[in-house]
């Protein structure tokens, strides 16, 4: 756990602000080096996968750029740097599965499929879930199942998973999505009670409890749904 907290305490300063620099020669890596992101199949899988793959035609020339871009239904797809620390903080391993709160575009779950076995994905906003399933269907990834629905509650005909990765701030931390993680999993997730909160990294413990560290601040846009409306009222 400390070293995936490091991962992410290591960009404090830099983070959160987008930055236009393209990556060298169309690689990530230097760039993902600055941000403290040195796992290889992270790296990799980021320069194997195209960002413009999933992109809107309008910003598809902005792939390259370290900032997030808006995807439609007013909704973006996070800054690329971001996107490679959440997932290399859960320090998945070959033949892992992993729950996706937050499908969006598409991307950030190519790049989860390159990493494991199995990948399940859930996108509250109906349309963008379609578009990303066929989008994922048609580069290719058998391994991923995508579904419209409410991602505070998890995939429990899919769990357990060894990592979470929350892709939208929630009020407080899901108990379904604790429960759907395997004894050692890892969740990171956006934590705020408005736009502007800081991540979490949960490591689910045997006896079924949790211990979690903030660490980063960033901005997300809030989970919506019945759940995590009713947790906001609270």
């Amino acid at each position: 756990m400390r070293r995936a907290l490091w991962i992410l305490c290591a960009v404090f300063a830099s983070a959160c602000a987008a930055s236009s620099a393209a990556p060298e020669s169309r690689s990530w890596k230097a760039l993902l080096y600055r941000h403290g992101v040195t796992d290889e199949r992270v790296v990799q899988a980021m320069d194997k996968v195209r960002r413009a793959d999933f992109l809107p035609s309008s910003v598809r020339d902005l792939e390259y750029e370290d900032r997030p871009l808006p995807i439609g239904y007013d909704q973006t797809t996070s800054q690329p740097s971001l996107i490679a620390m959440m997932i290399a903080a859960l320090e998945l391993r070959p033949g892992c599965r992993v729950l996706e709160v937050g499908t969006g575009s598409g991307y950030q779950t190519a790049l989860l499929a390159e990493l494991c076995s199995a990948v399940s994905s859930i996108e509250i906003v109906a349309p963008l879930a379609e578009r990303a399933a066929v989008r994922l269907r048609e580069l290719g990834y058998r391994n991923v199942k995508v579904k419209a629905g409410d991602g505070y509650l998890g995939w429990r005909e899919q769990a357990p998973f060894d990592g979470i990765v929350v892709s939208a701030s929630a009020p407080k931390v899901p108990e379904p999505l604790v429960a759907q993680l395997k004894p050692g999993g890892k969740m990171i997730i956006p934590i705020s009670e408005g736009v502007h909160g800081e991540l979490l990294l949960l490591t689910k413990q045997v006896d079924g409890g949790h211990v979690a560290q903030r660490s980063l601040p960033v901005s997300f846009v809030p989970m919506t749904g019945e759940h995590a409306d009713r947790d906001r009222r609270k």
